[in-house]
């Protein structure tokens, strides 16, 4: 089990290869998935090798960090850097949907009022300026745009019960009550893969029955890459509480040193914020 922060330096690792072998699996990952969304054949298979080889580095270079921890070679002020890592870390990812948000408010009440206006009306009269419109030049397919019944609002209320169970599992641990813990943080889990599950479903009906699609004008666009995005931080954020209740039923954590445990749960509720921004600006804006 992680020992109490005593150690009594700053511990500094030694040279990893893991940066390295992290950096070349991130750009296999994002070569494939640009190769498969503009339709090459070897795009999918280089993608899924891409997400083998990421996992699998994670699993190696969060099995040193945890061996260095449990060996008792962090300290208090390593405690400290892990917290204000993780907190930049999560105050990067509000800038990265923030650019997202920041896209689709200004397609939606900047663009597209003023592709509408008078002076464009000699260009193309027949342009309504509604968010969810096939654009001014025609060339995008007819599409029906998603709205927040029945699936978006179920989700919500799956992400929204996921952070109580969590929060209830954090203070199970807290209170040394490891079984509790591990039941929690399971149920926990397995609401985030229904989530993801439900959002599948609906990427599914989009594609076959709304005709909504990534090349569906500025709407689509938009629509895919925030909850697409939001999709993948969801998947990342259940990988990670996968590895807490591996490690909770292991043993490694106790009521007074389990930071891993609390980042993972600061990350997931990130993620359930996230999401209610979406679920309003997307679905019923």
């Amino acid at each position: 089990m992680s020992l109490p922060h005593t150690a009594p330096y700053y511990f500094v690792p030694g040279p990893s290869r893991w940066p390295l072998a992290a950096g070349m699996s991130m750009l296999v990952t994002m070569a494939g998935a640009s190769g498969w969304v503009n339709g090459a054949s070897w795009g999918p298979a280089v993608n899924i090798v891409g997400i083998v080889a990421m996992l699998t580095v994670l699993y190696f270079w969060f099995g040193d960090a945890i061996r260095e921890s449990e060996t008792g070679k962090y300290g208090a002020r390593i405690d400290s850097s892990y917290r204000w890592s993780m907190s930049w870390f999560i105050f990067s990812e509000v800038m990265f949907f923030g650019a997202f948000f920041g896209a689709l408010f200004y397609a939606r009440s900047i663009t597209m009022p003023w592709l509408a206006d008078l002076d464009h009306k000699l260009l193309w009269p027949d342009f309504a300026g509604h968010w969810g419109s096939v654009g001014p030049a025609g060339t995008v397919e007819h599409f029906e745009t998603m709205g927040p019944f029945p699936i978006p609002t179920i989700n919500t209320a799956l992400l929204l019960t996921s952070g109580v169970t969590l929060t209830i599992a954090h203070h199970a641990l807290r209170a040394g009550h490891r079984g509790k813990t591990a039941f929690w943080l399971f149920l926990t889990i397995l609401l985030g893969a229904t989530f993801m599950g439900f959002q599948a479903y609906e990427y599914h009906h989009a594609y076959t029955e709304l005709n909504l699609k990534l090349s569906s004008g500025i709407y689509g666009s938009t629509f895919f890459m925030l909850t697409g995005f939001h999709g993948f931080h969801v998947t990342m954020g259940a990988i990670m509480l996968s590895v807490m209740l591996y490690r909770v039923m292991r043993g490694d954590f106790t009521p007074e040193s389990h930071f891993g445990f609390e980042g993972a749960a600061w990350y997931w509720h990130f993620v359930d914020v996230v999401w209610l921004g979406l679920y309003v600006v997307v679905y019923w804006m």
